[in-house]
C-alpha cells in the first residue's frame, strides 16, 4: 500500500515537473500567448500623466495633508532603499571575502605538503561555488544572469522586460554573485549590485512580493509606473554607491548612464539614498575592523587609497598618459566586439539546448580559470624580497593564506615571492590594490604583467555572458591597471625619475579601459577619484577618459548599449541615424499591422484579439465629429490580463476603454 502511494506520488511529481515551462521556452500568459525571453515580450511603460476623467477625479480628492503624506512616504522609501542596498552589499562582500579567504587559506596549508593536492582542492572549491551560482540562476531566477544593467537601463527608459525586478531575481542575484565571484571567475559583483538595488526599490514600491506572501498593504502607496521609476532610479544609484563606496558617483551614474528623464526633486532623493548607503557601509566596515567578520577585515570593500602616491607630474608625462587612453579605447572597443560575437553565438546556438548545457558551460569555464590561475604561477621564477623600511608596512613574503603583496608560492626559500601569484592568489579587490600600490617599484616583472593581461582579458571575454551574475567594472579595472602598470614601468625606466609611481599609471589604465568599454565620462571620473582618495589625479583621469571614449566611439557603441540591442531591448538613441532623417512612421513600422481598440468594445472581442496576435500594446482610438481618427491612449496586454476574471464573467458586455487607460499604471513586477 505504501509503495503504491509512493509510486503514484513520484509519477505525479514527474508530471508536474514536465509541465513546468522551460526557461528557454518561456511562459504561457493568461490568454495563451507564449512569452519568450528573447526580448519579444517586452512592454512599454507609460511615464506620462494621462489627463482623463479618472485621473482628474483622483487629484481633486487629494488635499494638502494627503499630498504631504505622499511626499513623506517617498523620502521614507528612499531611506529604506539605502539601508536595504547597503546591507545587501555588506552581506555580499563579507560572504565573498570569507569564501575566498577560506579557499586561499586551505589551499596554502595543503600545498605545504603537496602542490597537486592543493591544486585539486582549489579547483573543487571553485567548482562548488560556481556550480551553486549557476544552479540558482538556471533553476530559480533566470533573470538574474548577467549584470542586469542593460535591462534596468531599458526599464528606466520605458521598456519593461519580464522578470527583472522579481523577488526571486533579487535572491538569485545576491546568492549567485557570492558564488560566481567567490569562485574566482573573471567577473565582478558591482553590476549585479546595481540590479540588486533596483530590485529592492521595486519591491518596496509595490509593497513587497505577493507571490511569496511577503507584502504589506501599508507599503502599497505607489501604483503608477512614474513613481516606481523614481524609486528604481534611487536603487540604481544606491547600488553604485554600495559597490564602490562612491555616493556622488552613484548619483552621476544614474544621471549619465541609466535614466533619460531627470528632475531636481528626484536628484535630492537619489542623493539622500546614496548618502544613507555610504553611512551603512562605513558603519559595517568599522564594525568589521575588530575581526568580527572573519576574513573581511583583511580585504574589505573596494577602496584603493593611493593618496601617498605620486605627488606631481611633468608635462613630458602627458604623452605616455595619452597613449594609455588610446590603448584603453582600442582594447575596450575590441572587448565590446568580442563579447558581442560570443554572446550572440552563445544565445542562439549554445543556450538554446537547455539549462544543462548552461551548467556544463559554466563548470568548464570555472575549471579552465582555476587551472590557469594555479598553473601559470608555477611556471614563473620567484624573486628575492626587496629591502623595505621599518615603517613602510610592507611584509615580504606574506604568510600563507593572508592578503597583500609578495605572495610566497612555489619558491625555494622563505625570502622570495612569486609576482604572478601575487595577482592570481588574491581577491580581485586586493589584486587591484596591489597593482595600484605606491612605493613598490619593480614588484612585478613585465613578463608576468603581460601574461596576466592576455590570460585575464581572454577569460573576461569568455566568462561574460554565461548564466551567472556578472559585472564588468572590476574585471575592467584589473585589465586596465595591468597594461597601465606596464606603461608606467616603461616611463620609470625611460625618464629615470624617482617621483614617478607605477601605481599612478595603473590607475589611469583602469580608467581608460572602463572609458573605452562602457563609454562613461563624468560618473566614472568621480567614481575613480572617490575610490582612490586622490584629487590630484583628477585632470589626468579626465584626459584618459576623453581620449579612450573618443577612440572607442570610432569603432562601436558602449558595452551596455551593445548588450541591450542583443537582448532585444529597444532603447531610443540620443541622436537619430542619418538614414532616419527622411524616414516616415509608416516606413519604420514595416509590414507589421497595428491592432487598435475602439473606445467602446466587447470583452469577447478583446479576448479574441489578445489570443490572435502577440502585440503587447494596443492603441485606443476614437473619432471626432468630423470623422477624424484620434488616438486617445495605449492599452497594454498586462493591463488586460490583470482583469481576466472580470473579462470571463462579462464576456458579452461592452466596456469603454477610456477609463481603463489608467489601469496599466498599476503595473507590478512582483
Amino acid at each position: 500500500m505504501l509503495s503504491n502511494h509512493l509510486q503514484n506520488g513520484m509519477e505525479t511529481a514527474k508530471l508536474v515537473w514536465s509541465r513546468l515551462p522551460n526557461s528557454e521556452d518561456g511562459e504561457m500568459d493568461d490568454v495563451g500567448v507564449s512569452k519568450k525571453n528573447d526580448g519579444t515580450s517586452v512592454e512599454s511603460l507609460d511615464y506620462e500623466v494621462i489627463e482623463n476623467y479618472a485621473y482628474r477625479e483622483e487629484q481633486a480628492q487629494r488635499g494638502k495633508l494627503l499630498f504631504g503624506y505622499y511626499v513623506g512616504v517617498k523620502w521614507f522609501f528612499a531611506l529604506l532603499i539605502g539601508i536595504g542596498t547597503g546591507l545587501a552589499a555588506v552581506f555580499i562582500n563579507i560572504s565573498v571575502e570569507n569564501f575566498a579567504g577560506w579557499k586561499f587559506e586551505l589551499t596554502f596549508s595543503i600545498i605545504q605538503k603537496s602542490y597537486f593536492a592543493g591544486f585539486i582542492v582549489y579547483v573543487l572549491i571553485n567548482l562548488v561555488l560556481v556550480l551553486s551560482s549557476v544552479y540558482i540562476v538556471t533553476q530559480f531566477a533566470p533573470a538574474a544572469a548577467g549584470s542586469g544593467i542593460p535591462e534596468i537601463k531599458g526599464y528606466l527608459n520605458g521598456v519593461d522586460t519580464p522578470g527583472i525586478l522579481l523577488f526571486r531575481t533579487l535572491i538569485g542575484k545576491i546568492l549567485g554573485s557570492i558564488g560566481s565571484v567567490g569562485g574566482g571567475l573573471a567577473l565582478g559583483k558591482e553590476g549585479p549590485l546595481v540590479h540588486t538595488g533596483a530590485c529592492i526599490a521595486s519591491l518596496l514600491g509595490q509593497g513587497g512580493s505577493t507571490k511569496y506572501h511577503l507584502s504589506s498593504r501599508w507599503l502599497q502607496v505607489f501604483k503608477s509606473d512614474r513613481d516606481r521609476r523614481d524609486l528604481v532610479t534611487c536603487g540604481c544609484a544606491a547600488g553604485v554607491a554600495a559597490a564602490f563606496r562612491a555616493p556622488v558617483g552613484g548619483v552621476l551614474f544614474a544621471l549619465e548612464e541609466v535614466t533619460s528623464w531627470w528632475r531636481s526633486q528626484l536628484m535630492w532623493r537619489v542623493f539622500f539614498t546614496s548618502a544613507i548607503v555610504a553611512v551603512v557601509v562605513r558603519t559595517a566596515m568599522g564594525w568589521c575592523k575588530s575581526r568580527k567578520c572573519g576574513h573581511f577585515g583583511s580585504g574589505g570593500f573596494i577602496i584603493w587609497d593611493i593618496s601617498d602616491g605620486q605627488e606631481d607630474y611633468s608635462f613630458e608625462e602627458l604623452l605616455p598618459m595619452a597613449v594609455i587612453g588610446v590603448i584603453g579605447g582600442l582594447l575596450g572597443a575590441l572587448f565590446n566586439q568580442l563579447t558581442l560575437y560570443i554572446t550572440y553565438w552563445r544565445r542562439n546556438y549554445l543556450h538554446k539546448r537547455g539549462n544543462r548545457v548552461k551548467i556544463i558551460e559554466v563548470c568548464i569555464v570555472s575549471m579552465i580559470t582555476s587551472f590557469i590561475s594555479f598553473g601559470l604561477p608555477l611556471l614563473r621564477k620567484c624573486s628575492p624580497c626587496p629591502e623595505s623600511e621599518l615603517n613602510s608596512g610592507i611584509e615580504c613574503p606574506r604568510a600563507p593564506g593572508m592578503y597583500g603583496n609578495y605572495v610566497n608560492f612555489y619558491c625555494s626559500t622563505d625570502k622570495e615571492y612569486n609576482d604572478l601569484a601575487t595577482i592570481f592568489f588574491n581577491t580581485q579587490d586586493d589584486a587591484i590594490r596591489n597593482l595600484f600600490s605606491a612605493k613598490t617599484v619593480h614588484e612585478y616583472s613585465a613578463q608576468s604583467l603581460l601574461t596576466f593581461l592576455v590570460m585575464f582579458y581572454t577569460l573576461a571575454v569568455v566568462t561574460f555572458g554565461t548564466a551567472v551574475p556578472a559585472g564588468q567594472f572590476v574585471p575592467g579595472i584589473m585589465i586596465g591597471s595591468t597594461y597601465g602598470r606596464l606603461v608606467g614601468m616603461f616611463v620609470v625606466k625611460f625618464y629615470n625619475k624617482r617621483n614617478i609611481e607605477e601605481g599612478t599609471y595603473a590607475l589611469l589604465g583602469a580608467a581608460s579601459f572602463l572609458g573605452g568599454s562602457m563609454r562613461m565620462t563624468v560618473s566614472l571620473c568621480v567614481i575613480m577619484v572617490e575610490i582612490t582618495n586622490n584629487l590630484k589625479l583628477l585632470p589626468l583621469i579626465m584626459l584618459v577618459l576623453l581620449i579612450s571614449k573618443a577612440v572607442g566611439d570610432a569603432f562601436n557603441e558602449g558595452l551596455y548599449e551593445e548588450q541591450a540591442r542583443l537582448r532585444g531591448i529597444p532603447l531610443l538613441e540620443s541622436r537619430p541615424k542619418y538614414q532616419m532623417r527622411t524616414m516616415t512612421a509608416k516606413e519604420a513600422c514595416g509590414n507589421q499591422k497595428v491592432v487598435a481598440f475602439p473606445r467602446v468594445v466587447k470583452v469577447a472581442d478583446v479576448v479574441s484579439i489578445l489570443r490572435s496576435n502577440e502585440h503587447n500594446g494596443f492603441p485606443v482610438i476614437d473619432h471626432t465629429r468630423t470623422g477624424e481618427t484620434l488616438v486617445i491612449g495605449l492599452m497594454l496586454r498586462s493591463a488586460q490580463q490583470r482583469n481576466r476574471r472580470v473579462l470571463r464573467r462579462n464576456a458579452d458586455a461592452e466596456r469603454p476603454l477610456l477609463n481603463g487607460l489608467v489601469a496599466h499604471d498599476d503595473h507590478s513586477s512582483g
